[in-house]
């Protein structure tokens, strides 16, 4: 890798493995894996459920440490952080749209993305680029501000939560399984939004799904198998 491309590398993991349990128990959910996530890629992650999909990607993220290995996150090493700054070094450079929305019941769709704003930006003496009407407006939802969860289509909910997702303007959007939930038709229009989304802001996309036709819209596609790569596809 040259210096430009180790500039580009959003996250990455050298020779991880994650290991569940101890003893005659312990099963590895990844072993020995190897990737760089590079600014402004799409890629997918693709495997059965039970692969290791999930746990790359919240390894790839911070939210859980390696038993080995080494993670890189916005180019810097994480283990060396203790929680805040592992946290910050996160807020800065990903965020995620996970198989449910996960929206809070009590609060309008608005108020969702709003809290995640404050969250992002409270404290950081910076304005954040994008309100959240502009948002809801960006994935479609200008009309639903003010429907609370329990008022929105699946779909619809989906969309607030990658709305909420963007309102960190993350380099690094990470999705596990962004369809799951969703009828076909309705997954189709997400991962539309999702993909346009991607284009037209410039953030680098990860998708774990077990969709090949999921998988076959990425540049780049890794498969995974009992917690090992065991074929990488696309773009290098």
């Amino acid at each position: 890798m040259s210096a430009t491309d180790a500039d580009a590398v959003l996250a990455a993991c050298r020779s991880v493995t994650v290991v569940h349990g101890r003893g005659e128990a312990a099963v590895a959910a990844l072993a020995d894996v190897d990737l760089n996530v590079t600014a402004g890629e799409a890629m997918g992650l693709i495997g059965r459920s039970g692969s290791g999909k999930t746990t790359l990607l919240h390894v790839l993220g911070g939210l859980i440490e390696p038993s080995s290995g080494e993670v890189l996150l916005g180019g810097a090493p994480l283990a060396p952080l203790d929680l805040a700054a592992r946290t910050r070094a996160r807020a800065r450079t990903v965020s995620y749209v996970f198989q449910g929305a996960n929206l809070l019941p009590t609060f309008t769709a608005f108020e969702n993305v709003s809290f995640a704003l404050h969250a992002a930006f409270a404290g950081e003496g910076a304005e954040a680029p994008l309100g959240g009407t502009d948002l809801l407006e960006l994935v479609g939802l200008g009309g639903k501000l003010d429907n609370l969860p329990a008022e929105l289509s699946g779909g619809e909910a989906q969309r607030v939560a990658i709305a909420r997702a963007l309102a960190q303007r993350p380099a690094l959007l990470l999705c596990d399984e962004p369809t799951g939930n969703l009828d076909s038709d309705t997954g189709a229009r997400v991962l539309d939004l999702i993909m346009a989304l991607q284009r037209e802001l410039g953030f680098a996309l990860v998708i774990a799904t077990h969709d090949a036709d999921i998988a076959a819209r990425l540049a780049r596609v890794v498969t995974l198998e009992d917690g090992r790569v065991v074929a990488r596809s696309g773009l290098t």
